[in-house]
């Protein structure tokens, strides 16, 4: 009897056994799924919109130029409408897979390059300006905060010393023109090479042919030897003269008034009066008859 009763309890208790364990396995499976099926956390499914410069230094005759990366890591796909808080009198541009954009379409889980390029005004003054980007869909809003500073302008003009732009010339001689070139922005320029444009067969030759280097405000001299041809008809020409270097350029237009020699005015008058002359002979000798 003894060894009946400790047959059934030990059944018992295995049966007791195996119906607990049965339980916490049941229990524990809605637990599972469910952990399964929750949707992830914002801080796993929010998107990203990241430069990879934030800060560029430039002078503000350049352009600004950044590109960014947009992420959507959100479960749908996304239209992202571009915008850009620039100070007054600057413009911005968004370019994606080579055209200009204001909104793009990201894909769920994938991403879009796109290039930044901010044109500062030609006003602005030496420093740094915070730029504020935002690319709002209709479940988010993405910030970027970009920093673009100003170092200063790079800009020259080529003139005469008194401001006048036309002078008078020989035909078949040389004309000495002054010149000046006069740094006005608040950059070092360096490296300003001297060009012309003229009429066919004029030559132009500047004394320096290159200037080094023009610190802010300073003005320097130019010599330009002005050739025009023989027989060149008696008017007015226009001649170009232009300094520029890596940075910046800037051009004068010369009026030149072309006037013949006095020999070639002699020849002319001569030959004229020669001509009336013979006229006046046939008509004496012919007009009779």
């Amino acid at each position: 009897m003894l060894f009946n009763y400790l047959s059934r309890l030990n059944t018992s208790k295995c049966f007791y056994t195996l119906i607990t364990f049965l339980f916490f396995i049941i229990s524990g499976v809605p637990t599972s799924l469910n952990a399964q099926n929750q949707p992830l956390k914002d801080s796993d499914s929010k998107s990203t919109f990241t430069s990879d410069l934030i800060n560029i230094e430039s002078s503000v005759d350049q352009v600004f130029r950044y590109t960014t990366t947009l992420q959507n890591n959100t479960t749908e796909d996304q239209i992202y409408q571009l915008s850009a808080k620039v100070p007054e009198g600057w413009k911005t541009i968004f370019k994606a897979k080579g055209k200009q954009v204001t909104s793009i379409k990201v894909d769920h889980g994938k991403r879009e390059i796109i290039n930044l390029e901010f044109y500062p005004s030609h006003e602005a003054t030496p420093k740094k300006y915070k730029i504020s980007v935002t690319a709002q869909s209709e479940e988010e809003s993405l910030n970027l905060a970009l920093e673009a500073v100003v170092s200063g302008s790079y800009a020259f003009e080529i003139s005469t010393p008194t401001g006048r732009l036309s002078d008078k010339i020989t035909e078949g001689e040389k004309k000495e023109i002054q010149l000046t070139v006069k740094n006005t922005g608040s950059l070092n320029l360096g490296d300003i090479e001297l060009s012309s444009k003229t009429p066919p067969k004029w030559s132009v030759v500047y004394k320096p042919s290159k200037i080094e280097s023009l610190s802010p405000g300073e003005t320097e001299n130019i010599t330009a030897i002005l050739t025009v041809p023989d027989k060149t008809i008696a008017g007015d020409y226009m001649t170009t003269f232009t300094a520029k270097n890596a940075n910046t350029k800037d051009q004068a237009v010369f009026r030149i008034s072309v006037v013949t020699s006095l020999a070639s005015g002699l020849l002319g008058a001569i030959i004229i009066l020669i001509a009336i002359i013979v006229v006046y002979f046939l008509i004496r000798k012919y007009g009779r008859r």
